[in-house]
Order: C-alpha cells, then structure tokens, then sequence
C-alpha cells in the first residue's frame, strides 16, 4: 500500500475552511491532522475541541488530533467528545504513558504518541505494543512552513524497521518539512501516513496540490 496524506489545517484559511475541508476531499487526502499548540509546550497557540467540533459534521475525512501541550491527559475527554478518530500526545509531555494510551483507547479512538526530532526512538520500546500510530516529528514543533531536518529521516527508517519486528499493525506518521522536494525521500524512510501543511494549501490551489503530491508517492 502506498504512502497517505494528512492534511494540516494548522495552514488552512479560517475564513473559508468548509470550502477548504471539501478541496482536501477532493485531492485525495485520506485524514484531517489537527494540531493543537497551548503555547507551553511549543511556542505557538491554536485551535480547541470547539473547531473540531465545528468541522466534524462537515466531514468524512478521519480527525488526527495531534496535541502539542503539557498535560495532554487534561484533554483527551474533550477531543474525543468533538469527534476525534485519533489522539496523538508527545512522550516528552507526560510521565505515564501506558496510562494515557489505554485512557484514548478506552475511548473507542486510536491512541498515537509523536516524538520530537531530538527524542531517542529508544522511549518507544516499552509501548510499541500497544499503541496505534507512532508520529515522527522532522521539524520541531510549533510553527508551519519549516524545513525538514535531513538526520530525522535515518529515524523515520529506524521506527519503520522497529514496526516491521514488533508489531507491524502501528501506522507510522511523519510530519514536518514534508513538500514536493522531500516527500519521496520521507515516503521511501517507511511512512504511511505523510502530514503535509503549507506544500498542500499553496496559493490556495489545495486539490490540485494534494494531487500533485499523491503522484509523487503512488507506487
């Protein structure tokens, strides 16, 4: 099966995002990716349960919520209740993570854990049997636009690897950096899922954007 793409709205156009939501169907997006910033844990604040909550009956696409925030335990009831299909919390922002994932999968969603660039991939051997997506982060967290950190992709192959020997139903994310010059390379490394931001709502041009990416991955 070939690569997937996830949509960022962290670069979408707020004032016209139902139009957007149907330009990411149209080009083939398989997933919404909702990143959630509190300020804390990463220099930027954004979007609440309030927005997913908005955009859900406006939607088919599968919700990724990823939180980027210091006791994501303090909102994983919240997201769920919105409408989430998946819940993606960073090992650096809590100390019991076995208690987290099972507290996301109690809730009927998917329970995925993101390392930052820095973070050994070592952490992930005491969970890697039971958790459902693994998201590798190629930029550090906080901003849209950045360039991808070339030595996270040796990292994205390691986890890959890592998957295929230990439990090969963990879906493997990447996000950060990923457009038309390095979404070959990060597909190659072993992702399925590629989170891609501004590269898909350039110039507005998002369907044909998606389009355009998703050939440069398909098989």
């Amino acid at each position: 099966m070939s690569a997937r793409l996830a949509a960022s709205i962290l670069s979408a156009d707020f004032s016209c995002l139902h139009e957007q939501l149907d330009q990411i169907a149209e080009g083939g997006a398989s997933a919404l990716h909702i990143d959630v910033m509190d300020g804390h844990f990463v220099p930027n604040l954004t979007i609440g349960p309030m927005i997913l909550e908005a955009i859900r009956p406006h939607t088919q696409l599968a919700c990724d919520v990823h939180l980027m925030v210091d006791r994501p335990e303090d909102y994983i009831e919240r997201f769920a209740a919105a409408g989430a299909d998946s819940i993606t919390f960073h090992l650096e922002t809590t100390y019991h993570i076995h208690r987290l994932i099972q507290h996301i999968q109690r809730l009927g969603i998917k329970a995925g854990v993101a390392l930052n660039p820095a973070t050994s991939v070592e952490r992930l051997a005491y969970i890697i049997d039971t958790v459902d997506i693994i998201l590798i982060m190629t930029v550090d967290p906080g901003f849209g636009g950045q360039s991808l950190i070339p030595a996270t992709l040796k990292k994205v192959a390691v986890v890959h690897q890592m998957i295929k020997d230990c439990n090969p139903n963990v879906e493997l994310a990447v996000d950060g950096g990923i457009n038309s010059s390095t979404i070959r390379n990060v597909a190659n490394a072993g992702a399925d899922v590629l989170v891609v931001g501004s590269a898909a709502f350039r110039e507005r041009n998002i369907s044909s954007n998606l389009r355009t990416l998703r050939t440069m991955i398909s098989p």
